[in-house]
């Protein structure tokens, strides 16, 4: 499961980059998540090689259709999650924090439930 989340964590962040930078390198990666330069292009060979990103020569990261889809399914769980649980009265760290966990392991079953009732509930 580390590896997973790990991977999409990875996805998560080259998709909020690229909605804010007009492109994103290794090092942007690496500056948003604090980590290493090193461990990022592990990770990024990584996700090349499961067909979820690409990397230009001028080491330009792009997300393939398949990692868009992974990387929107993450964002979408991780705002929703933590939305919800502020408005719970969560702090926003703390809801931040915990829906950050709670977006990898969820099943798809729960999270529409969930999202269905705060829906619901919003009418």
């Amino acid at each position: 499961m580390k590896s997973n989340e790990s991977a999409e964590n990875y996805l998560e962040t080259i998709l909020i980059l690229s909605q804010k930078k007009p492109v994103v390198r290794s090092v942007d990666i690496a500056d948003e998540m604090g980590f290493k330069k090193s461990s990022v292009s592990v990770a990024m060979k990584n996700l090349r090689e499961k067909n979820m990103i690409t990397v230009r020569p001028e080491g330009y990261i792009y997300l393939t259709e398949a990692g868009k889809a992974v990387a929107d399914m993450i964002y979408e769980r991780h705002q929703f999650l933590s939305s919800w649980l502020m408005r719970l009265g969560v702090d926003e760290k703390t809801a931040t924090d915990d829906a950050c966990r709670m977006e990898h392991v969820i099943s798809p079953e729960s999270f529409a439930a969930i999202k269905q009732f705060v829906q619901d509930s919003d009418s």
